[in-house]
Parts: C-alpha cells; structure tokens; sequence
C-alpha cells in the first residue's frame, strides 16, 4: 500500500518523497474522498470499495508524516 510507503518514507526523513507521494495518492480518491483496494494503471479503483485498510493506512500515514514534519521544523 502507498500508504505505508509514505510512512516509511516520513519515518526514514524522507519527507519530501514522503509529501509527494501522498499528495499523488489523494488525487486518487473518488469524489468523496474514498478509496478502493487497489489502484489500478490508468488510475480507475479496483477491488473492494470503500477499502477500509486503505483508510487506517492513509490516516496512520498522515499522522506520521505530520509528526515527523513537526520534528523536522516544516
């Protein structure tokens, strides 16, 4: 999951590749900001829908990279 990758990207100090990514991902969500599963090669959401693993990834992604923006002084 993206997600994870940008919390492992924040946690690395990383936080510009871990911003950017997730700033891509949230352009992925549908017009009320939910995900599916997957997302597949032209962007279109594949899989179960809404995912909730998805969200709790996206939600501990964003809690980390605020945390580590704050250490960091951004």
């Amino acid at each position: 999951c993206t997600f994870l990758y940008v919390g492992a990207l924040a946690r690395a100090g990383r936080l510009e590749a871990a911003r950017y990514a997730f700033d891509k991902m949230l352009t992925y969500a549908n017009h009320v900001g939910l995900f599916a599963e997957e997302i597949g090669p032209t962007g279109e959401q594949l899989g179960n829908f809404p995912q909730a693993f998805t969200h709790l990834a996206l939600i501990a992604a964003a809690l980390s990279l605020d945390e580590e923006l704050d250490r960091a002084g951004d």
